[in-house]
């Protein structure tokens, strides 16, 4: 929740020429009044416009919310799907995660979804198998080919605003863990073909030792974005 309409365009308008890295796909997930202003200041430029939240159902009493209807119809092609604020303020379940993600792959709209755990629980070390279930739940009744255009993003909830990066063995361990758990619910293609991403306050700092993890496939990056010294964090290489 940052960001005006009219501050979203001058930040998309200051960050398009300095994220033009054919080598990257860059991904702005703007609040839902930013949308449709987004989308139309990114165009010719190689950023897609993602949402950061969707409702499951395609129309009806549900005041407030966003159909996944509503989102293709002005160009949408992304959605963030279960982040840990909505969990943890909006009580979302694994259950609503499951049917976030299954609407999404129906109306063609890619879903990044998100999964991790909180301090107490990595520190009772019960943190994989937390992952394995949120996994597992926001897999069920999705087909392999749509798996392999899905995004799942790790975010320890520890690390989310908190300036603490989880170390990059951290990362890379729990990441390696969320691909072999693909590949136990589809195969090994499906899981070398999905993306991976870590997210808990990355930044240009931590990103190139971060995205060097063979498990790590990028980044869902919160706060570091709202900046033009996000575009370092997309030109990591360079």
């Amino acid at each position: 929740m940052n960001k005006t309409p009219s501050e979203t365009v001058t930040l998309i308008q200051e960050l398009k020429p300095l994220v033009n890295n054919s080598e990257v796909d860059v991904v702005f997930c703007v609040p839902a009044i930013s949308l449709m202003t987004a989308i139309e200041t990114a165009k010719g430029s190689n950023i897609k416009i993602g949402a950061e939240n969707m409702f499951y159902e395609e129309s009806g009493a549900y005041t407030g919310e966003i159909s996944p209807a509503m989102l293709t119809d002005i160009g949408v092609e992304y959605v963030i799907i279960g982040h840990s604020e909505r969990r943890a303020y909006f009580a979302e379940t694994d259950t609503m995660v499951n049917k976030k993600v299954l609407k999404a792959f129906e109306h063609h709209i890619t879903p990044i979804i998100c999964c991790g755990e909180s301090l107490e629980q990595r520190e009772q070390g019960i943190t994989l198998g937390w992952i394995r279930g949120q996994v597992e739940k926001a897999f069920m009744n999705v087909t392999k080919e749509q798996a392999k255009t899905a995004i799942i993003a790790y975010e320890p909830l520890w690390a989310i605003g908190t300036g603490k990066v989880a170390t990059t063995d951290q990362a890379e361990e729990v990441c390696r863990f969320i691909r072999k758990c693909i590949a136990r619910l589809y195969d090994e293609e499906t899981a070398e073909t999905i993306r991976i991403q870590y997210g808990g306050s990355v930044t240009a700092a931590s990103a190139p030792e971060l995205f060097a993890m063979p498990d790590i496939d990028g980044g869902l990056v919160g706060g570091a974005s709202l900046k033009p010294d996000f575009s370092k964090i997309v030109n990591y290489k360079n």
